[in-house]
């Protein structure tokens, strides 16, 4: 059996230090964070235990559903009816079913039977296929026309990739579609789930399971370096200590790994340099009145500066309002500039827009966290750039949230990734992946 360094203590690293652990390797979890969980991870929010960056799931989410089951807290999963809206210049209208875009008054007849019919076909579609090699915008065209795209899709995209967003890969899109298009009760109910206790109740059962067999957990260790001779892992450094090892699991963001491993092939360097991200300011609101009925919110409103909030509690109830403000964003704009309350402010005062009942004493609580790197970006053909998980490197295999695309991040994809890369130590990844 092996001595297997997992380093990074999100789903993505848990999962593969609980399924390496459960195969009889020893194996420690190294995290820079003084808390598990990664984007996942919970923080005291006035009071209450939430996940800093929102989570939900989808019925397609397999990979966590059977990892709860095999944990002992698949009992912990929670079923809810939720509804979507879209905020349009000015008005709050349903979204999200056919009747909702029926109803719609922006778009005309023929344009809405497009776009259900693209929908439609979004969640029935198996597989990206020639969706790889075009961008979203070149696909929601040929569907449903320029003027739609301009209408509805433009404002959504240029909030979160500014100046990249005419080139972001329509396979990107499509599993999002297709991810939550598919989660439903029936055809005109969406129904999305939650974990009991918030995304913690997994993160522990984790935890737990990775200690009960033998593993290790280590919180506030930063790798700095994964030490290679002779083409082989030999440990990892943490200051001035090396901790030796037969394999490394790397679960960190792909823009540093060339510093974490410098004896990589300049090649494979390159190719983790050329993977853009873009970050988050992820904004949360405990509010004594609700925003919407909705769950999720997408706005096209030229004085709304925002492309949508999550209203958490409409999922998982709670004894307050709990919504999240994403401002996804590069990190080179004016956006990523402005402190967190600038942000919070300019957040409250388009939530008042959108629900003018609301008003400042609503306001209970409000916090922020930023993420550098949060969102890959995926450009027509991305799936051609991802290095393989394995490296020319024996013992060592690299993996991040844009190694599971066109899928986009979540826990389950996550999930997935790490239990194949703890499944592959012992057999190719610790013998060594061909250049």
């Amino acid at each position: 059996m092996a001595k297997v360094a997992v380093i990074g203590a999100g789903a993505m690293g848990l999962a593969a230090a609980y399924h390496a652990a459960k195969a009889g390797h020893c194996v420690t979890v190294y995290e820079a964070d003084k808390v598990a969980g990664g984007m996942a991870a919970h923080f005291d929010f006035d009071g209450l235990s939430i996940e800093r960056y929102y989570h939900f799931v989808c019925k397609s989410d397999h990979a966590t559903a059977e990892l709860m089951d095999e944990l002992g807290i698949g009992d912990k999963m929670r079923w809810v009816a939720t509804k979507m809206g879209f905020h349009f210049r000015g008005r709050l209208y349903d979204w999200g079913n056919p009747f909702a875009l029926l109803a719609f008054p922006h778009m005309s007849f023929a344009e809405k039977l497009r776009y259900g019919l693209m929908m439609f076909l979004a969640t029935k579609r198996r597989a990206a296929g020639s969706l790889e090699n075009i961008s979203t915008k070149e696909w929601i065209q040929a569907w449903c026309g320029p003027r739609v795209y301009d209408a509805l899709w433009r404002p959504l995209f240029d909030l979160k990739f500014y100046g990249l967003a005419e080139n972001i890969s329509a396979a990107w899109l499509w599993t999002r579609l297709k991810r939550v298009g598919t989660s439903r009760r029936s055809l005109l109910q969406e129904e999305l789930g939650y974990i009991d206790g918030g995304s913690e109740t997994l993160v522990r059962a984790l935890v737990e399971a990775i200690q009960a067999r033998g593993g290790a957990l280590r919180l506030g260790a930063r790798v700095d370096e994964v030490v290679v001779e002779n083409g082989r892992v030999i440990g990892v450094r943490l200051g001035g200590d090396l901790s030796s090892c037969d394999a490394v699991i790397s679960t960190v963001p792909t823009p540093l790994v060339s510093k974490l491993i410098p004896a990589l092939p300049q090649e494979l360097k390159d190719s983790y340099q050329a993977i853009k991200n873009i970050g988050v300011v992820c904004l949360i609101f405990k509010l004594a009145r609700s925003v919407t009925p909705n769950f999720w919110v997408n706005v096209s409103d030229p004085s709304i500066k925002i492309p949508g909030f999550v209203e958490f509690s409409n999922l998982r109830a709670l004894e307050n309002v709990i919504v999240y403000v994403p401002y996804y964003t590069p990190i080179d704009t004016p956006v990523w500039s402005k402190s967190n309350q600038e942000l919070l402010d300019e957040a409250f005062g388009y939530l008042k827009k959108i629900n003018p009942s609301l008003s400042d004493a609503d306001r209970i609580a409000a916090t922020a966290g930023r993420l550098l790197h949060a969102q890959p970006v995926c450009p027509p053909g991305f799936g051609a750039r991802i290095p393989k998980i394995e490296t020319p490197i024996v013992g060592l295999q690299v993996a991040d949230t844009c190694f599971y695309y066109p899928e986009d991040r979540g826990i389950s994809e996550s999930v997935r990734i790490g239990k194949e890369m703890a499944e592959a130590v012992g057999g190719p990844a610790l013998g060594g992946a061909k250049p």
